[in-house]
């Protein structure tokens, strides 16, 4: 009998994460390296891990969730204003590009340049993904 995905089930599976145009943002199958991971262990969403409850070896499934189930709303407290001087040629302050600041603890997050006027550079920390309606496919290999 297929052993079918639980609460605390270790899960290894394939999955591809596209935007509601079709544009696919993340898949597991590029690298042909499926995602192993244990149900309520913080890797997923809670709301990723609802779609997968139920779901048994050999199954492939495709959900389309809000952002709200997804990655959330883009929180305004999320976005920070720098200064234009703290960028530099290595490190250029460019609408689009991604940048990794080191917090005070030491660890990196990334964040989203979004725009640049006069001196000041606004920097988006809200997920990528946040606000976007995603389609999650999913093709689980072995529930453990």
């Amino acid at each position: 009998m297929k052993k079918v995905i639980a609460e605390n089930s270790e899960v290894l599976m394939h999955f591809s994460i596209k935007l509601s145009d079709g544009s696919a943002v993340d898949s597991t199958k590029v690298d042909n390296k499926p995602a192993k991971f244990v149900m309520g262990d913080g890797s997923l969403t809670e709301g990723f891990e609802a779609c997968l409850l139920g779901l048994s070896e050999g199954s492939s499934e495709s959900f389309t969730l809000e952002p709200e189930s997804a990655f959330g709303l883009p929180n305004p407290d999320n976005f920070h204003y720098i200064e234009l001087s703290k960028f530099s040629a290595d490190v250029p302050a460019e609408i689009g590009t991604i940048i990794s600041f080191t917090q005070p603890d030491g660890t990196e997050l990334p964040g989203i340049i979004r725009e640049v006027i006069a001196d000041s550079v606004t920097v988006d920390f809200n997920h990528p993904l946040a606000g976007q309606t995603v389609t999650f496919d999913v093709d689980v290999l072995e529930v453990l």
